[in-house]
């Protein structure tokens, strides 16, 4: 007979990529992981407000490639590579909003084209799941649209390391390779001695195994993001290790330096914790950081029984060295540091939950997965929760600095002008003035050309609660603005 339950199971063995609703398995991958992208980006447009400020970071990145306000000091250890992504709306518009909406929409097209990278090492549900986990966390979610380089880098390593498991397997020949090139350049580009540490299990790996191909491919990606770093280094600052001395002495030396309690300081959502003092977040706050590597390592180990074990290891180990210099290595903590980690994480933690709520019979587990599903749940409200405080926190500190910028051209200094002192560069940018230090890490300039400046443009000297003004402003008319004392020097 032609037809009967023999002929539809036949029909089924000859298409076995189509599913129930017509849509091929392969496409059906695809739609997941953008579905995970773009509520990623949605999630960002409705909880990062838009029309939040620019942070101090963000004024520094910006003012490079902007027509509208003075560059502010690009020092050591920074990269060119933020300035030239916000380059395409930046070089033309002031708008914040209009930036912010730009960064959202990009950054979920990252991590979409992130999660394609792995396509092939692991099923659809897995890569969205792993997309999902690292997406909805509170820093991926607060950076995502801003003007930094940790998300870029934690995308970049995504790629990097996918299309490197791709190429070891003999999966999308020459196209892994460009990907892998393109990974390694797009950390590179954004922060060079961030992409060495990524990569550096990979490097290990092609020498051992003498990938000659996968080792080009990794050089030349870093060698490609990184030049513009090491020309400037020579036409700067002296030479490359000149440059990397200046960038160590700025970030507090590095050297061995325990800051994973700095990390978890941070995680109540300081932007910056320098120095980290002060108590630790409540324990439900912290909780899932604690957790995160115990199921990262229990992926690891479901991966090795199953015999699929280097395209789990692999993301593994290049998340320890991407964490080790932020959690080792130097003297305080930003949350953001550590996105590559996270983001290399997410598929070792992804594999292990699905072990947790599934059987290999593909069933699901009647007591775990109900578990597992009310912890996520919970990790999702402390994580949404935190997103907020930070978010609210952060437009009051940015609306204070465009409240005093709005006293400042009131006191009469507007562009071109100069601001020095407290704060400086933010509240330059915000007043749309040139900024200027005669020391610590943004140091550009000295007393007396601040003088010699005062004579030609407004200059404005901002001392910060419990300061003292510099010496050069002694005599300047005071004046009082929040609790910021702001020096207007005399026009002659």
């Amino acid at each position: 007979m032609a037809d009967g339950a023999g002929a539809a199971l036949a029909g089924r063995r000859r298409d076995p990529a189509a599913t129930t609703s017509g849509i091929p398995r392969r496409l059906r991958g695809d739609v997941l992981i953008a579905a995970v992208a773009a509520v990623f980006t949605l999630l960002q447009l409705a909880f990062v407000h838009p029309g939040m400020g620019l942070g101090w970071d963000e004024t520094v990145y910006v003012s490079q490639v902007t027509a509208h306000h003075p560059a502010a000091f690009f020092s050591a250890p920074r990269s060119r590579g933020v300035s030239l992504l916000v380059a395409p709306v930046a070089s033309w518009s002031s708008s914040t909003e209009l930036l912010r909406v730009y960064l959202a929409v990009l950054s979920g097209l990252g991590l979409y084209l992130a999660l394609r990278a792995w396509k092939g090492l692991f099923p659809a549900r897995v890569l969205a799941t792993a997309g999902a986990f690292f997406a909805t966390l509170w820093v991926t979610l607060f950076y995502g649209p801003q003007a930094m380089p940790n998300y870029w880098v934690a995308i970049g390593a995504l790629v990097c390391v996918g299309a490197f498991l791709r190429c070891r397997q003999g999966l999308s020949g020459r196209a892994a390779l460009w990907e892998v090139v393109a990974g390694a350049a797009l950390m590179a580009w954004m922060r060079p001695t961030d992409a060495v540490w990524v990569t550096l299990p990979l490097l290990v790996l092609v020498l051992v195994r003498r990938h000659w191909l996968l080792l080009l491919a990794l050089a030349g990606g870093l060698a490609a993001g990184g030049v513009e770093w090491v020309i400037e280094a020579y036409g700067w600052y002296g030479g490359f290790g000149e440059r990397l001395s200046r960038a160590s002495e700025i970030q507090g030396g590095l050297g061995w330096n325990i800051a994973v309690d700095d990390q978890m300081r941070s995680l109540g959502g300081r932007g910056l914790c320098r120095p980290c003092t002060g108590s630790m977040p409540h324990p439900v706050v912290t909780l899932w950081w604690v957790v995160l590597p115990a199921v990262a390592v229990l992926g690891v180990v479901v991966a090795v029984r199953a015999r699929r074990a280097a395209r789990t290891v692999i993301p593994f180990a290049c998340a320890v060295t991407a964490a080790l210099p932020y959690l080792f290595m130097i003297g305080y903590a930003a949350p953001r540091f550590l996105q590559p980690a996270y983001a290399l994480l997410a598929v070792p933690v992804a594999g292990a939950l699905w072990h947790l709520v599934g059987t290999a019979r593909g069933r699901w587990r009647p007591v775990v997965a109900p578990l597992v599903a009310l912890a996520l749940a919970g990790h999702l409200a402390v994580q949404f929760a935190v997103l907020v405080g930070t978010v609210d926190r952060n437009v009051a500190s940015r609306e204070d600095w465009a409240r005093v910028a709005g006293e400042l051209h009131r006191l009469g200094v507007r562009p071109p002008c100069l601001i020095t002192g407290h704060e400086s560069i933010p509240i330059g940018y915000y007043t749309g003035c040139s900024s200027g230090a005669t020391s610590g890490n943004n140091e550009n300039t000295t007393a007396a050309e601040i003088v010699d400046t005062a004579r030609r443009i407004p200059v404005a000297a901002v001392t910060g609660p419990g300061g003292t003004p510099p010496g050069y402003a002694r005599d300047w008319a005071p004046h009082r603005i929040a609790d910021l004392s702001i020096r207007v020097a005399p026009r002659e």
